[in-house]
């Protein structure tokens, strides 16, 4: 046995990378892989208040970029964003609340209580259609259409 596995690591070595870089692959995300800057974009932030639209337009991800964006509460409202669906379909890095960073195994909903800021950044992963929205309410705009391609 002692033998093979000698012999597995000189063949190896001898032939090179298994995986050798291809200059026509794309993308190329160097060490840092998908949280590297050239993977990182971010998004419109999220508004929090009452009757004013969550955002301008829906979300259009792609699979494997690292996207950020910020929720901004003006306090008008108790106000929560729910989108479990969505919350499943990504892997979190971290959330950024007033400088303090949590890094969850996962996500429901969140809540502002009082006006305030939190930072998301998150990889996008399962493709498909998804939102986040206001709990209880109708309207559009309270509703942000999420797709991930």
């Amino acid at each position: 046995m002692r033998h093979f596995i000698s012999a597995l690591i000189a063949t190896a070595l001898i032939s090179g990378p298994v995986f050798a870089d291809d200059d026509d692959a794309k993308p190329s995300f160097g060490l840092a892989g998908l949280l590297s800057g050239k993977n990182k974009e971010d998004l419109e932030p999220i508004q929090l208040g009452a009757g004013i639209p969550l955002t301008s337009a829906p979300w259009v991800l792609k699979s494997g970029t690292y996207y950020e964006f910020e929720i901004q509460g003006d306090g008008s409202a108790e106000l929560a964003l729910v989108g479990p669906e969505f919350f499943r379909a990504i892997w979190i890095d971290e959330i950024v609340v007033e400088g303090l960073e949590i890094r969850p195994l996962g996500l429901d909903s969140i809540e502002f209580d009082e006006a305030g800021e939190m930072e998301i950044g998150f990889v996008a992963i399962k493709p498909g259609r998804y939102y986040m929205k206001i709990p209880g309410s109708t309207g559009e705009t309270q509703r942000l259409e999420i797709t991930i391609e």
